[in-house]
């Protein structure tokens, strides 16, 4: 749910949390329900709205629009557990099978045990190295479809349409593709390949459009929507006297018009699922000047001051603070157009939680000649690499207005730089502001601020459906699922759960 150098998001805006621009016309189908369902409450409610329209939304339209998964009959998986459950229940959709017991003893890179079933079923020898075909085939069963509408704020891919394009992705190109259509064969279709088994973020994004397009999902997805609001509690007792004791969700937002008006919606559900990633919201340091125009929280910032000649190759440094990946795509970046980089971050470069040192050199050359630059390029030493200095474990206590930056180093002693522009990339939060509470209280440690790495939404493992609220579900990154590779599994626990849902309503 990974993605490409950066955003590990699903559906995020591309805004850092503001209001995106004007998006795509809002489709047919959307009028159609706003007219049936703004200001209706007598209206039935939609069984399904998904808030987020990037890989997870997507995979799970797949799986609600009647694409029903089955083992291939004979299909022989490399896990010898796996292998013996399968044929237990032959000919029953996966949908309908026991995923506790079939996820039970598998182990992975992920700590879902459904995403590691779904992604043994989908790339069954593919952490050893292997490109063995899925033993999953697929059948359309309209009359298992549930309907549901996708809300998103960019084109279908969510926030991989804001990733400059030519990135290439952090994963393994074939482990960013959803159910049934291989991510390699799509490619040579489009007469392209895999850079180092890698591919571009311009690639995937079109790769995910394309998905939507080509399984026949566009009608459940409507761009350019921007949720405000979700608002649970229990219907009203209907005029027979029986009352569904479900909760009955308002989901409330605008749609930006062909005009760019923004047109106000409000839709009812029986569930709703949570898919908007984490890159709504940038990280800060919470010091002082932070807020001073030169100082950015995006990469794009940088490229836009190159653009309009803000900062060239004669200009004072650029500041990088971080030490993750994102901060290594602005050095990257930097570094080709010959920008001078002064680069702070608070760990030493032989930290083992630091992310170059979990990445093998040999699919990431290009990270590890960053961390390389970080190690052997400290401020006070001979330069190797020209136009760059790093600064490793400096703490930044202050930006002043003309342009300088305060550090403190690991002796206590301050530094003063002069720079012409701060990119701060320390990585973000989900903006879950439409949501009572901002959503603090759906964590698994409602005392702490949500975050994807150390305290996502809390769902049941099998379900996805989140341990507070009924009906509302979590999906990607929200629920701790932060490569695409896994977050397929988690569309897979829901959507079976949404299906049981309504078998066991009565005719």
């Amino acid at each position: 749910m990974g993605p490409a150098r950066r955003p590990r998001g699903k559906g995020a805006a591309c805004t850092g949390g503001e209001l995106p621009a004007p998006g795509p016309r809002p489709t047919a189908a959307m009028s159609n329900w706003r007219k049936d369902h703004v200001g209706a409450s007598s209206s039935e409610p939609l069984k399904v709205i998904i808030i987020g329209n990037g890989p997870s939304g997507i995979c799970l339209s797949y799986l609600l629009s009647g694409y029903t998964p089955y083992v291939k009959p004979g299909a022989v998986h490399p896990h010898p557990l796996l292998q013996r459950k399968l044929p237990e229940a032959q000919g029953v959709s996966l949908l309908d099978q026991d995923l506790e017991y079939l996820s039970e003893g598998l182990e992975g890179r992920c700590q879902s045990p459904v995403a590691l079933l779904f992604d043994a079923l989908l790339r069954p020898d593919t952490d050893f190295g292997g490109n063995m075909e899925s033993v999953l085939t697929w059948k359309l069963q309209k009359e298992r479809a549930i309907p549901h509408v996708v809300l998103g704020r960019n084109l279908p891919g969510g926030a991989w349409h804001c990733i400059e394009g030519s990135m290439v992705t952090l994963s393994q190109g074939q482990w960013m593709g959803l159910p049934d259509l291989p991510i390699k064969n799509w490619m040579r279709r489009k007469r392209r390949g895999l850079r180092n088994s890698r591919a571009t973020a311009g690639d995937i994004a079109h790769y995910y459009k394309d998905y939507v397009n080509k399984k026949g999902l566009g009608h459940n997805f409507v761009s350019g929507a921007v949720v405000t609001a979700v608002e649970w509690g229990i219907p009203e007792p209907s005029g027979s006297g029986a009352q569904d004791t479900s909760p009955l969700f308002q989901v409330s937002g605008f749609l930006t018009a062909e005009d760019q008006s923004q047109q106000p919606f409000s839709l009812y559900a029986r569930n709703v699922v949570l898919a908007t990633g984490t890159s709504d919201s940038p990280a800060r340091l919470g010091i002082p000047g932070e807020n001073l125009p030169f100082v950015h929280h995006e990469l794009s910032a940088l490229e836009m001051a190159m653009r309009v000649g803000t900062v060239t190759p004669a200009s004072d440094p650029v500041l990088i603070i971080g030490a993750g990946l994102s901060a290594a795509d602005a050095v990257l970046y930097a570094h080709h157009y010959n920008i001078p980089v002064i680069h702070a971050f608070r760990r030493s470069v032989d930290d083992p939680g630091l992310v170059f040192n979990q990445l093998p050199k040999m699919l990431y050359p290009e990270y590890h000649k960053v961390h390389q630059m970080m190690r052997e390029q400290s401020i006070s030493s001979p330069s190797p690499y020209e136009g760059y200095r790093s600064l490793p474990e400096h703490q930044l206590l202050l930006f002043k207005e003309d342009h300088q930056a305060v550090f403190q180093d690991p002796r206590g002693l301050q530094k003063v730089f002069g720079i012409s522009l701060v990119l701060v990339l320390i990585g973000s939060h989900p903006d879950l502001s439409f949501l009572p509470g901002a959503g603090a209280d759906l964590a698994m440690d409602p005392d702490q601020p949500l975050s994807a790495k150390r305290n996502p939404i809390d769902v049941e493992p099998f379900t996805y459906q989140s341990t507070q609220q009924e009906g509302l579900y979590a999906m990607g990154p929200l629920a701790g699922d932060n490569f695409v590779r896994f977050v397929q599994g988690g569309a897979l626990a829901v959507a079976s759960s949404l299906l049981r849902k309504e078998a066991r309503k009565p005719p």
